[in-house]
């Protein structure tokens, strides 16, 4: 909920897509008395050729809501900052072989990085639609869960700097999806039966193998059975694959899952169980632990390491400064290095931060 005492006297920017979400944030300010300044970040692709005409609608959509409430709206260039940086961390780990998170470092580097640096330096606190919450504890403030399992983007969040989370609310955190879109409904914002995004942070209906096909090109090489050693097709790129994975193969015999990628090789290795007992990990390690507000201060814990609305419980055990080993109470399928594993607290409330996967 949010509170009027926290807010009052205080310069608000408000992060507005397009999205309902992030309209309904404006909607949820407004209806305490509060008109703070809007904010359109756009983020366009690297050459100057549409690749599609959404973020044009978000545009028109942002302005409709920012009028509707009485608030100034100002597009914010981010373009450059995007492709340099988060675009450069997504191709780097994926040529590694790697499983990165584009979105996690959308929301330090652009959302709640470069746009402060641009614009978000003269205001005290930025809003935004996430499905997140904070809550102050003994003095600090925490990154906490959002009620709607299915929606809680913390994970998405748990990357983000101290400071950032000092200055980030989040006004709809604390209801469903469902009672947002009555929101909307209620308010006849002009988005109120849109869809939801989907995709990678910015990028629209842009395809995310189209987004590594055009940086990163293909090198096909073997797809080979696990067990057996034999060769049953040829992969465009192991970038296009992540472990895990079932559908989009195009392997006859099927079904195939991907369980290992062979960087020096350029070798894919599928198996056509889903239980291969090599596509399992109960223990793992996570290297450079971002903390959020204090270190982990329990050897309990729940984790995520991929958006789902599951809490994992496990046991961790740091083994030096900024590395621990995750010891999963039941082994776990689709563990990738490069992956976030996101670590919580045993109620899955308080979010401590989060590591990058290694094996």
């Amino acid at each position: 909920m949010l509170d009027i005492n926290e807010l009052k006297d205080k310069r608000i920017a408000v992060l507005l897509s397009g999205g309902v979400d992030s309209s309904v944030v404006v909607c949820e300010l407004a209806a305490l008395g509060l008109h703070p300044d809007c904010f359109y970040i756009k983020i366009g692709p690297e050459e100057q050729e549409e690749w599609d005409c959404s973020s044009e609608e978000d545009l028109e959509m942002a302005t409709a809501v920012a009028a509707r409430y009485g608030c100034r709206l100002q597009v914010v260039d981010c373009h450059r900052e995007y492709w340099d940086e988060v675009t450069r961390y997504t191709m780097e780990k994926v040529k590694a072989g790697f499983t990165p998170n584009p979105d996690v470092m959308c929301n330090r580097l652009i959302k709640f990085g470069a746009f402060d640096a641009k614009m978000g330096h003269d205001y005290d606190l930025i809003a935004t639609g996430h499905y997140a919450q904070t809550e102050w504890i003994d003095g600090r403030k925490w990154l906490v869960t959002s009620p709607d399992p299915v929606k809680d983007q913390t994970d998405f969040l748990a990357q983000i700097y101290d400071w950032q989370l000092r200055k980030a609310i989040f006004p709809i955190g604390h209801y469903m999806k469902d009672e947002v879109r009555e929101i909307a409904g209620r308010e006849h914002l002009v988005n109120a039966k849109r869809r939801d995004s989907q995709g990678i942070c910015f990028l629209g209906q842009i395809n995310y193998n189209e987004y590594l096909r055009r940086y990163l090109g293909e090198q096909p090489g073997d797809v080979i059975e696990l067990e057996t050693g034999k060769t049953i097709g040829e992969h465009r790129g192991l970038w296009f694959h992540t472990i895990g994975q079932r559908k989009g193969l195009g392997f006859g015999g099927g079904p195939w899952f991907v369980v290992k990628k062979d960087v020096g090789r350029n070798v894919l290795y599928v198996s056509h169980g889903y239980d291969p007992q090599t596509a399992y990990k109960q223990d793992f390690r996570m290297h450079d632990f971002h903390v959020l507000t204090t270190p982990i201060d329990s050897e309990r814990v729940t984790f995520k390491i991929r958006h789902t609305p599951d809490y994992l419980p496990a046991t961790v055990e740091k083994t030096s400064e900024g590395i621990y080993t995750v010891h999963a109470d039941a082994p776990i399928h689709g563990v990738a290095p490069g992956q976030f594993c996101v670590v919580y607290d045993e109620q899955h409330h308080r979010c401590f931060g989060s590591g990058e996967i290694t094996l």
